[in-house]
C-alpha cells in the first residue's frame, strides 16, 4: 500500500509516498480501505517530534478516516466487509489502507459523504468527552469557544448550540468570525481589536461564561479564569502559546471554578468505545437530519498531505482539512 511517511527533520515538506506491507487486521480489529483521512493539529505536531506516538500505536500519521471496511478480525461483530464507517484509529490513517478497532468505528451518518465522515471523529469525539461526557455544557449554560473557526470550533459551536447553549467565540479576522456566526455563535469576538474579558463581560452583563474551551493557553489561561462565571469551568484541550505560566489561582477558589482537560490518544481502548458510544447515541441522529455537520475548508490528494501540513499551520484555513487517498 502507498502511505505518508516523514523523512529527516521536521518541516512539511518531509512528507513524502512512500510504500509498505498492508497491515492486517487483529482479532478485534477490521482492515479499512480508506476514502479520506482528516489531517489534525496533533499530526503536526507529531512530525514536530513535539507528540510521540503511544508504543502500542501505529507510527505513521492519521488519527481519524473514512472508507470501506475490507477486512475483518476474527472475532468481530459489529462490522462485515463492505460497510461504509467512519474511525478513529491508533495512528496510520495517512495511508491507503488502515486498522482500527472494531469498537472505534462509527457507520456513516445517512445522508452524508465519505469525506463528510472522515472530518468526524477526532472533532466530535474530542468536543462530546470535553463539553457533554462530562456534562458541563447543556441548555442555558453558555460557553466561550477559542479558536472558533478550528475544526474543533465549529464542532464545539454547533452542537453546543444544538442543546441550547450559547456561545461565545474568539476568532482573528471578521471572514473567520462571520464563519462562526454562521454556524451558531452569538458573541464575536476578535482577539486582534478586542480583550476577550471586557467583551464576555460586556455580553454577559459581568456575570462570566459557564465554560471556556481552550487550545490556547499561555497568557489565555489566567485571562480565561478571569472570564468564568461562579462555578464555572476551564476546559483546556491544547497548549498552541505554551502550558507553564505564572498565574494567579485565586479567582479558582473564590469562584469555585472546576479546571480540567484531556487527551483523545493517550485514553483507554475501552474509555474511547464508552466516549464513541456516547457520542453516537446523542450526534449520530442530528447528523442524519441535516444539523452540525462538519465545515470542510479543503480536500487535497494523500501526496499533498506536506501542503495540507502547511495549511494547518497558517491557521488560515476555516474547519476541516481532509486528504483523499481513494475515490469515494
Amino acid at each position: 500500500m502507498k502511505y505518508i511517511e516523514h523523512g529527516p527533520g521536521t518541516g512539511a515538506d518531509t512528507l513524502v509516498l512512500q510504500e509498505a506491507a498492508t497491515p492486517r487486521a487483529g482479532a478485534h480489529e477490521v482492515l479499512i480501505r480508506v476514502a479520506f483521512a482528516g489531517v489534525n493539529r496533533p499530526d503536526v505536531l507529531q512530525r514536530l517530534g513535539l507528540y510521540n506516538p503511544p508504543p502500542s500505536a501505529c507510527p505513521y500519521l492519521g488519527l481519524e478516516v473514512a472508507g470501506t471496511v475490507e477486512q475483518v478480525g476474527e472475532a468481530v461483530t459489529r462490522w462485515k466487509a463492505g460497510d461504509q464507517v467512519c474511525a478513529l484509529t491508533h495512528g496510520g490513517g495517512y495511508a491507503e489502507f488502515c486498522v482500527a478497532d472494531e469498537r472505534h468505528c462509527l457507520p456513516v451518518p445517512a445522508g452524508l459523504t465519505l469525506a463528510q465522515a472522515a472530518a468526524l471523529p477526532e472533532n466530535y469525539i474530542t468536543v462530546w468527552a470535553n463539553l457533554f461526557a462530562g456534562k458541563l455544557v447543556s441548555a442555558g449554560k453558555s460557553v466561550l469557544v477559542h479558536g472558533g473557526s478550528s475544526g474543533i470550533g465549529i464542532t464545539a459551536i454547533q452542537l453546543a448550540r444544538e442543546v441550547g447553549a450559547e456561545v461565545a467565540v474568539t476568532a482573528g479576522n471578521a471572514h473567520k468570525l462571520e464563519i462562526c456566526r454562521r454556524h451558531g455563535a452569538t458573541h464575536l469576538i476578535n482577539y486582534r481589536e478586542q480583550d476577550f474579558n471586557d467583551a464576555v463581560a460586556e455580553a454577559t452583563d459581568g456575570r462570566g461564561v459557564d465554560v471556556v474551551l481552550d487550545m490556547v493557553g499561555g497568557r489565555y489561561i489566567e485571562k480565561n479564569l478571569r472570564a468564568l462565571a461562579l462555578d464555572g469551568a476551564l476546559v483546556q484541550i491544547a497548549f498552541l502559546e505554551g502550558s507553564r505560566v505564572d498565574i494567579d489561582l485565586l479567582p479558582v477558589m473564590l469562584k469555585r471554578l472546576n479546571v480540567t482537560g484531556s487527551t483523545l490518544r493517550a485514553r483507554t481502548p475501552q474509555n474511547k468505545a464508552e466516549l464513541i458510544e456516547g457520542l453516537r447515541a446523542a450526534f449520530w441522529p442530528v447528523l442524519e437530519q441535516g444539523r452540525c455537520l462538519p465545515l470542510i475548508h479543503a480536500v487535497m490528494p494523500l501526496a499533498e498531505a506536506g501542503r495540507a501540513h502547511a495549511l494547518m499551520e497558517s491557521s488560515t484555513h476555516a474547519g476541516k482539512i481532509l486528504l483523499e487517498v481513494a475515490p469515494a
